[in-house]
């Protein structure tokens, strides 16, 4: 739904202050939920974008304590909430990882490029690895 949003300098709100950006998102998701005849898109509010991100970045890295840090949470059980959702959204995914070496930087580069995240070094080559 974000992404059909009107977009500022590639950005859905532009360089613009906090009150700005709210009226932008709120006139925005109005007109689209009227265009889509989706009430449920008005509903939409900062702190549901902030839910989703905490969600899907602990969707893409599962350490709790890394999202604990990118969201600025004290407390670990606040975290737990993003813990919750993530498996209610994804209840098929599992710990199980495909994993790749690179030897060199393009091999690297092509693995980021498909989603791989870089692990640690070994024996001179570099560990990857992608949920499956």
């Amino acid at each position: 739904m974000i992404d059909n949003l009107p977009r500022v300098n590639d950005k859905v709100f532009g360089v613009t202050s906090t009150v700005t950006a709210g009226n932008c998102l709120r006139s925005s998701r109005l007109k689209v939920a009227r265009k889509l005849s989706n009430p449920r898109i008005a509903k939409i509010h900062f702190h549901l974008i902030r839910h989703w991100f905490g969600t899907m970045e602990y969707h893409k890295h599962p350490d709790m304590h890394h999202v604990r840090r990118l969201l600025g949470h004290k407390s670990i059980l606040n975290t737990q909430m993003y813990v919750n959702m993530e498996k209610a959204f994804f209840p098929e995914s599992s710990e199980d990882f495909t994993v790749k070496v690179a030897s060199n930087v393009e091999e690297a580069c092509k693995l980021v490029e498909v989603g791989f995240e870089y692990v640690t070094d070994f024996d001179g080559k570099k560990l990857f690895r992608k949920r499956k």
